[in-house]
């Protein structure tokens, strides 16, 4: 290892980043020693190496449950993974409990966007023209696009910020782990309680 890409580095990176010590090794090789430049290389093989795994079966998994603090509110997600001993990984099951926070805490109502009905769409999509009326066409359709964006951001799990780190999305998440952890994943579906609705 060079001086300037010392051990302590490569284990920062190691503990930052959950890549493996080569891949870190690599990533700051690449980026001259530049922790931040280290980290968006490493992302970037690891949303391509998700990519590659999206198309693979997930059918183990589990499903995870979640009571905030006084009952109030209860959360149980099913969250599916290539094999049974990645299910049963600790990782695993922190990011399944994270999710289930995530949940209870931001309140979607759909895992991603497709499966927002299209009834609903019309409904902003009218909301949006009518509060856009008065603006040139072009700002308009904008402004219809944009707060229809903002809905899926608001109400579809994968585009929410993370509740313990708004500069990560929900999908970030997900990328990340599948990189970390080697398989496919997917959040199936979730149902969240509470007391009084």
């Amino acid at each position: 290892m060079s001086e300037e890409i010392n051990a302590k580095m490569v284990g920062e990176l190691r503990a930052k980043s959950g890549a493996g010590l080569m891949d870190c090794k690599k990533a700051l090789v690449e980026s001259k020693g530049d922790f931040e430049e280290a980290m968006t290389i490493l992302r970037k093989r690891g949303v391509a190496a998700a990519a590659k795994r999206a198309g693979r079966n997930a059918a183990e998994g589990i499903v995870e449950s979640y009571i905030h603090l006084g009952g109030k509110v209860g959360v149980l997600v099913e969250i599916n993974c290539e094999s049974d001993f990645v299910a049963k990984n600790d990782e695993f099951r922190l990011f399944a409990k994270d999710i289930c926070m995530q949940i209870a805490a931001a309140s979607p109502l759909y895992v991603k966007r497709d499966e927002v009905p299209e009834s609903i769409l019309e409904k902003e999509r009218e909301i949006a023209a009518e509060q856009a009326k008065d603006k040139p066409a072009q700002a308009a359709q904008k402004i219809i696009e944009g707060k229809i964006n903002k809905y899926f951001g608001d109400y579809c799990l994968m585009e929410q910020p993370f509740v313990k780190n708004p500069d990560q999305t929900i999908q970030d998440l997900l990328t990340a782990q599948i990189a970390k952890l080697g398989e496919n994943m997917m959040i199936k579906r979730f149902v969240r309680f509470q007391v009084g609705e």
